[in-house]
């Protein structure tokens, strides 16, 4: 089947950050995913937006919870895409979320037209991939080079990000192997990535200046100058490191387009906690 940008059509969900995809692609839509304070449960971005989030988890009690789409969710977004041949449907791991799920049970009722894929990664790396199946879209491609596509993503996109805490990772249970660094001296910012699915822990340094450093310090020294170069940046209420970050990727890498900076929402914002910032980059030499 030739796939174009006419015929498929595709859906993320809310932790890719990026709630303005149907407005920048008439092709795309994004299924939020819900945070409930209390007895009280909003859809991310859709009625509980980053800032009135963050606002709220200062003064929040309890902390907030979130909690996956469910089917009907998808079965919605999938009916409005009706007249597109063919979707993918690109999500959050498996292993952090039971969103994909919700997807695949939605999915099944659709046949083959729905093709769900567990991205392997989170936030602006999940757009990203997105992006990369749309220049494939507008140009023409297959099934198969999608699958192709997808392999490689997960085999070569670069991920970094700190937290100020481990905290929120540790109690909404996403820390992972990230749990040996949980309890060490104030001011310890640890160097994360995601590796299938899981949080990692790459290494730890004082202060945010030398988190910065080794993000410069990685960035650099597994990417080469290039148009194919793709970089997203997201941060939680740190407007300043993000734009730190983009100034860095800028001046090393001049002729890479940064396509995306993002604020991370409220689901992400739940897990990862006031201060995060991350770094996500991709070749796309196809």
């Amino acid at each position: 089947m030739d796939l174009t940008a006419q015929n498929t059509a595709i859906v993320v969900d809310s932790t890719a950050d990026f709630p303005e995809a149907a407005e920048r692609f008439p092709n795309w839509r994004m299924v939020p995913l819900y945070v409930r304070f209390g007895d009280e449960s909003y859809r991310d971005y859709v009625e509980l937006g980053p800032h009135d989030f963050y606002e709220r988890l200062r003064v929040a009690p309890i902390p907030p919870t979130t909690s996956q789409p469910t089917p009907g969710d998808f079965a919605a977004a999938y009916a409005e895409l009706a007249g597109y041949e063919r979707i993918f449907s690109v999500h959050i791991p498996q292993t952090l979320s039971g969103t994909i799920q919700s997807a695949r049970v939605a999915a099944e009722e659709l046949g083959d037209k729905v093709r769900p894929i567990d991205s392997g990664t989170a936030s602006a790396a999940i757009a990203m991939l997105g992006f990369a199946i749309q220049r494939r879209l507008e140009r023409g491609t297959t099934d198969e080079e999608v699958d192709a596509l997808v392999d490689r993503f997960k085999e070569r996109a670069g991920l970094l990000f700190t937290v100020d805490t481990l905290e929120f990772l540790q109690r909404g249970g996403r820390i992972g192997r990230a749990a040996k660094f949980a309890g060490q001296l104030l001011n310890v910012k640890p160097i994360l990535t995601i590796e299938d699915g899981e949080v990692v822990p790459l290494k730890r340094v004082r202060g945010a200046a030398k988190a910065f450093a080794e993000f410069q310090r990685q960035f650099t020294g597994e990417t080469a100058d290039g148009e194919s170069l793709r970089v997203g940046i997201a941060h939680a209420e740190a407007p300043d490191r993000a734009e730190q970050l983009r100034k860095m990727v800028v001046g090393e890498r001049p002729h890479a387009e940064v396509e995306i900076v993002t604020t991370l929402g409220a689901v992400v914002g739940t897990h990862a906690g006031p201060g995060t910032v991350g770094l996500f980059w991709f070749a796309d030499d196809a």
